[in-house]
This record gives structure tokens, sequence and C-alpha cells, in this order.
């Protein structure tokens, strides 16, 4: 059977269509196409090709234990990378490991450029930091850049998801170095700037205690470091700021007072409701004699405790009836003594106290030396030590 000019005419026509409406590809392309077909071994792409695309399991993801099943379905449009136009047997050989890695480099060249953050999952710790990979490209985070604090021990960070930024990148090394610290720095400052917004004197805050000095504790507000002097750590004497708290402890304070412009909050653990000196004036007057223990000393005299959070100042002319050069003389820390109310400066918490006007004076018992005693008088008791001396 022949045909004639028109159908052949038709025919080719229709051959030229359908040559028309496929692609031009070659071997190194990155192409768009939909997924037809999977099965346990490969995947099977239309590519707009006259044929489609062998995708082998091998070349569809970086684990080579995973199953295509798990990775692709059917009508999925992926990026795939033209491996070979024919594998022998007319078929396009496409791996998308290839694409996923070509496109990721365009990601990160994109992120670098404009300072995007993008998350990671850390897969294990090698020297000096952790690596991650992204579509199969590898990527360092060194310890450094882990995080705004100092990291002890990498492995923790083993299968967590950071949100990182590209701080390195040169595709002709294939080196990439990300740093989850530049973004811990930009969550920071966006905290510290909405907390100087909000906190304001006399409100109660949680916070953790994250360094101890000799003159108080810096308590982390959730960006911003307080201090509570060591005057305000108790209403005890504090002597050292470990007395009472330890790094890493979480503390309910109060705000004292906010400081932008010299960037200071001042923060109080003891509750002003708490304070021992608020009854002092109607429990005791001057002139009381109490007991206490001495709490601490100084140069020229010694605290005593009269109560817990409730101790006075006794000067060092007041603690013996003998003159002394210093307070651990004749005191020690501990030590139970009584004493007597001098002074107390209710504004000020302030108490002044005596040892020695709270001590019984030795009498004399006169009668003792008296005619009325048995018959001996002051001059027969010292007769023999006045002999010698002469009386005009």
């Amino acid at each position: 059977m022949s045909l004639n000019n028109n159908e052949v005419n038709s025919m080719d026509d229709a051959i030229g269509n359908i040559e028309t409406s496929m692609k031009m590809i070659k071997k190194g392309e990155i192409v768009k196409g939909k997924v037809i077909r999977v099965t346990d071994d490969e995947a099977i792409v239309n590519i707009g090709y006259m044929s489609d695309g062998i995708l082998p399991k091998k070349e569809i993801s970086e684990d080579m234990e995973q199953n295509p099943k798990d990775v692709l379905k059917e009508n999925d449009e992926i990026y795939v990378y033209i491996s070979d136009m024919n594998d022998g047997e007319g078929n396009v050989v496409l791996s998308k490991k290839v694409a996923d890695r070509e496109k990721a480099w365009d990601e990160l060249e994109d992120s670098f450029k404009n300072n995007i953050a993008l998350n990671v999952v850390v897969k294990e710790v090698v020297k000096g930091g952790v690596i991650s990979y992204i579509k199969g490209i590898r990527a360092f985070i060194p310890a450094s850049q882990l995080s705004t604090t100092f990291i002890e021990n990498l492995n923790e960070f083993t299968g967590k998801t950071l949100n990182v930024k590209v701080i390195e990148l040169d595709s002709d090394k294939q080196r990439v170095i990300l740093s989850r610290k530049e973004v811990e720095k930009e969550e920071l400052g966006v905290k510290k700037e909405e907390l100087w917004n909000s906190i304001k004197p006399g409100e109660k805050r949680t916070g953790l205690v994250s360094r101890l000095a000799k003159f108080g504790a810096f308590v982390d507000l959730g960006g911003l470091d307080g201090l509570i002097h060591i005057s305000e750590l108790s209403w005890k004497r504090v002597n050292d700021p470990s007395e009472v708290v330890s790094v890493g402890d979480t503390v309910e304070v109060y705000v004292l007072s906010v400081d932008k412009d010299k960037n200071k909050i001042s923060l109080a653990l003891k509750d002003a409701s708490g304070n021992p000196w608020g009854n002092v004036v109607k429990k005791y007057k001057i002139g009381d004699v109490l007991d206490g223990s001495v709490s601490k000393f100084l140069s020229f005299g010694a605290f005593v405790e009269i109560e817990p959070g409730v101790e006075g100042l006794v000067h060092i002319s007041e603690i013996s009836q003998e003159r002394i050069a210093k307070p651990d003389d004749v005191l020690s820390i501990g030590q139970k003594v009584k004493v007597k109310i001098l002074d107390i400066n209710e504004k000020e918490n302030k108490m002044s106290l005596s040892i020695k006007e709270a001590t019984e004076k030795p009498k004399v018992d006169i009668e003792k030396y008296s005619d009325k005693g048995a018959g001996v008088t002051i001059g027969d008791l010292f007769k023999d030590k006045l002999k010698d001396f002469k009386f005009d």
C-alpha cells in the first residue's frame, strides 16, 4: 500500500512537531523532569526527550541504603543531571545527587552573598569541630563557631539541627565553613533590645547565674546580664557569693535599677518584704542586753549577730575593759557574747553595741575591809607596804 503526497506531508509534519517538542539535551546539563515510575532499584524520569531517563538507586540519594520509594513518588518534579546520553541500550542515564549538589552550591552562594541562614544536621564530630552535609556537600563548623559560649563536649551536637550562616565558601576547593555563633549573636542582639525596652525597676524576673565575682553574682536575664551585689544576695552577712548561689543556678531576682546608657542592671536576690530589720525597733530598744554571736572582724571592731540578718557593730573600744590592739585578740568568729544596745539607726539598718557595757563590772566588797569585819582596818592591811614611806 503506497501513501499519497498528502499523507506523506501529514506524517512529516507530525514527526516535525514531535521533534520540535523534544528538548535538546546534552551530557553535563541539569534539566527538570517528572518521575513516572519508581522501583526498589531505580526511577524512570520523563525529561521531555525522545526517551525517558533512568535514575539508578545509587544516584538518587547520598544514603546508599535508602530505598528509592522512600525518596521519590510518581509525578514528583525533580532536577536531574545528564550523566550519559546512552548507556549502551539507548537509555539516558541521570543523577539526582549531582543535580542536588550543583543546586546546593547555587543556594550556598546565594546564602553567602545575602547573609541568609539555613538549617543543617550535624553528622559527626571531627578534630576542631563538627561536620554536616548540605545536599551532599560537606560543610565544616569549627568548635569556636558552634556557640557564643564555650562548648566543652562537641558530641552533644551530633544529630542536632542547627540554624547556621555561611562564613566562608570556595566551590573550586569544595570548601564550606558554617557558623552557628553568628546566628546566636544576631538573636542575642534582638533579645537584648527587646529586654532593654521591657525591663523596669521593681519587677521580678527569672534568670540564670552566669558568673561569680568577689563583689557579687551576674545573672543572665535572657540576653542581658544583671549584677546582684554581694550586699543584695541575702539579709544575712555574706563573705563570698558562692555561699548563696552557684553558676548555673536558676534564680528569681528583683530589678533595682536599669541604666541602658551605662549598660547596667542592678538586681537583688533578697526579698524586700523579708527584711529582718523591719521589726527591730519594735522588738529592741537602747539599753537592752542581748545574746549574740561574733560574725565578722574589722580593724576597728567586730560585728555581732543578734538574730538572723540583724547584726550590730561593737567598736573596739566597747569590746573589753582592757585596752586591746585587735578585736580577735579577745574574740573569735562564732563566739557567743552578751551585748548591750547603745544606738539603733532604723533608716540605715545599723546598730551600735557594747560588750563591755553588757558585762557586769566586778564589785569591791568594802565591808570586807572595814572595821565591821574581823576588826581589821585598811591601815592594818597596808602597813607593811607603807612602812618605808615618810609622810610630812
